[in-house]
């Protein structure tokens, strides 16, 4: 077995989820309008009480926690998927595992040597191929290495990928 290698330091050259922002805004507007409506209805027709109140309040915090989406991020050897509770870091250049289940076109799961696992979802791929060819690239050198000894679900999902982002491209230009 070969020694630990050193955790990757943090990298200028880091690919972020460029969607996300906007998706946290979103999800911070719907859950305050969601909180502001609960607030002002209630108020209007039974009387705001402080248990009323704070039902309110949970009933919107709860639409955050549901919506707020994780935050996906990726440097040379490293992929950061960054919950709300929780941060995963595959290394990227140690996979063991891609799993993209046929049955669910959403989710893309990645183990690596120290049994780390983090799901990412599809969408986010699809709208930042700068970091989807990261991870690629990172996955074929895992591959080389001889740590991703079976790859046909990346190799299913690379196509999937390049099509989508080549459909996306023709359709942005007029072509298709």
């Amino acid at each position: 077995m070969q020694p630990p290698l050193p955790a990757p330091r943090p990298s200028p050259d880091a690919l972020h989820d460029a969607g996300w922002p906007g998706e946290a805004r979103a999800a911070l507007v719907c859950s305050g309008l969601l909180l502001g409506t609960a607030l002002i209805v209630d108020a209007g027709a039974l009387g705001l009480t402080l248990p009323r109140a704070l039902g309110c309040v949970a009933l919107s915090a709860l639409l955050l926690v549901v919506l707020l989406p994780a935050r996906v991020s990726a440097a040379p050897g490293r992929l950061t998927v960054q919950g709300l509770w929780v941060t995963r870091t595959v290394r990227t250049d140690r996979l063991t595992a891609v799993v993209w289940p046929a049955n669910t076109a959403q989710g893309l799961s990645l183990r690596d040597e120290d049994g780390t696992r983090a799901e990412v979802d599809l969408r986010v791929l699809l709208a930042n191929p700068a970091l989807w060819l990261r991870i690629e690239a990172d996955a074929h050198a895992s591959r080389e290495r001889g740590t991703l000894a079976r790859a046909t679900d990346l190799a299913r999902l690379s196509s999937h990928v390049h099509a989508e982002t080549a459909r996306t491209v023709l359709k942005v230009s007029g072509l298709g």
